[in-house]
């Protein structure tokens, strides 16, 4: 596998007052295409700030981050924008839905952003929605607005899709069933899949397992045979 994304150096810092807080401590390290990684560290450590530098909503204090050879360090708002919308799904906690559009609409939206062939209806299948198709947010559990998050990002068919806590707001049983999608997403469409999350249980499955603490790599571990999602113990 070649390497998609590589972390030189970086360092992200905020000021408030003569106080400066370290999120990212001279982070180094690279991902491959293709993988699957999880990224685990208490409250604070600095997990969301590397996704958020990823994927282009917050600048770097210094450093490189070169995804596809680009530095993304160096885009202006304009290459940002660009960048966000040909390479990177986002997931998080929070849903982001367009109230006054159906659930389908809200997949399909994703065809005014990026020139691919969508089937919102097939995609929201995948999560298990294909039923609400025509129901509009309001009309639909907290769970279930989550996974039609989950339908847009991966609608679009991103290079990679960073996922903060994904799962948060779902049941077990559809928690899974989401995993299973974005493992599947890694292992058989070669995108590039990094969850953030607190449980530790998903390093199992992961490729590469990421530990961040007070804003530097803990460490970092390989792994040579990832279990299946269905094979973890819940």
């Amino acid at each position: 596998m070649s390497t998609i994304i590589e972390f030189k150096n970086v360092n992200k810092e905020y000021k408030s007052g003569n106080h400066i807080l370290k999120a990212m401590d001279d982070v180094n390290f690279t991902i491959d295409e293709g993988e699957f990684v999880v990224i685990l560290g208490p409250s604070g450590a600095g997990k969301s700030t590397l996704l958020n530098l990823l994927g282009g909503l917050d600048s770097v204090t210094s450093g490189e981050i070169i995804v596809n050879g680009e530095h993304v360090e160096s885009f202006d708002d304009n290459q940002l924008t660009s960048y966000r919308a040909r390479n990177v799904g986002f997931i998080f906690q929070f849903y982001n839905l367009i109230p006054n559009l159906t659930t389908l609409e809200n997949v399909e939206l994703m065809k005014d952003i990026v020139d691919v062939d969508i089937n919102g209806l097939e995609v929201l299948e995948s999560v298990g929605l294909g039923n609400h198709a025509n129901q509009f947010p309001a009309q639909l559990s907290g769970g279930e607005q989550q996974r039609v998050s989950i339908a847009r990002a991966v609608a679009k068919q991103p290079t990679m899709l960073l996922c903060d806590e994904p799962t948060g707001a779902l049941d077990s049983k559809t928690g899974v069933l989401i995993l299973n999608l974005l493992q599947d997403m890694s292992n058989n469409k070669n995108t590039t899949v990094i969850i953030v999350t607190h449980n530790a249980l998903l390093a199992e499955a992961a490729d590469k397992v990421i530990r961040i603490k007070n804003g530097q790599i803990e460490n970092m571990i390989i792994n040579e045979n990832p279990k299946k999602i269905d094979e973890l113990e819940w």
